[in-house]
């Protein structure tokens, strides 16, 4: 149709993710250690990976030129998790030690973001897009032309004591002219 337009959900929901890895890293990773204050270089990495992904949003949705391709976010989105999961698994040097510090929620929220990244990357790779038609509302196309409600309203007289639009009949001859078939399909009477 003319007036579609496609938005594409994979860059949105990669942004999304993105958006919140970088949050989760604000948060505590492990008890009272933040994501920032724990790492000395993967916090930044994981920094640098999220603002990636938001630069693909940009491009998929054309507000910049594509330069990172689908391949591209999906590989930069599934090297975040990787980095995440490491980092679930080998506590960093900050806080080994006998069994470490308990992970706390910003780990959890660096994992699910990583996750949204690179379902997102997916969904833009395979070009899945949601198509949106605008319309105008009822009341919309009644108000938006003032001048055309006035022009039309004498060419949609009703005859109000016929009730029925353009009608010249008179209320007593219910049948109409004569020789004229009813709904039925019976002919009307003949008048002298």
């Amino acid at each position: 149709m003319a007036g579609e337009r496609g938005i594409p959900i994979g860059p949105v929901v990669a942004a999304l993710g993105a958006v919140l890895l970088v949050v989760s890293l604000f948060l505590d990773w492990y008890e009272d250690v933040s994501g920032f204050t724990v790492f000395e270089f993967v916090d930044m990495l994981l920094v640098v990976l999220a603002l990636l992904t938001v630069f693909s949003l940009a491009a998929g949705l054309g507000l910049v030129r594509a330069t990172v391709t689908p391949a591209i976010s999906l590989a930069v989105a599934v090297f975040a998790v990787f980095v995440i999961v490491v980092q679930i698994l080998n506590d960093p040097p900050a806080v080994a030690g006998d069994g470490g510090p308990a992970k706390d929620i910003g780990i959890w929220l660096a994992l699910g973001g990583g996750a949204l990244m690179a379902t997102g990357a997916l969904l833009s790779s395979i070009q899945v897009s949601l198509a949106v038609e605008p319309r105008k509302r009822r009341g919309e196309e009644r108000h938006a032309d003032p001048e055309a409600t006035t022009r039309s309203a004498p060419t949609a007289r009703v005859d109000e004591a016929a009730g029925e639009p353009g009608s010249s009949r008179p209320l007593s001859d219910p049948e109409g002219p004569p020789g004229s078939r009813r709904p039925g399909g019976a002919p009307g009477p003949e008048r002298p």
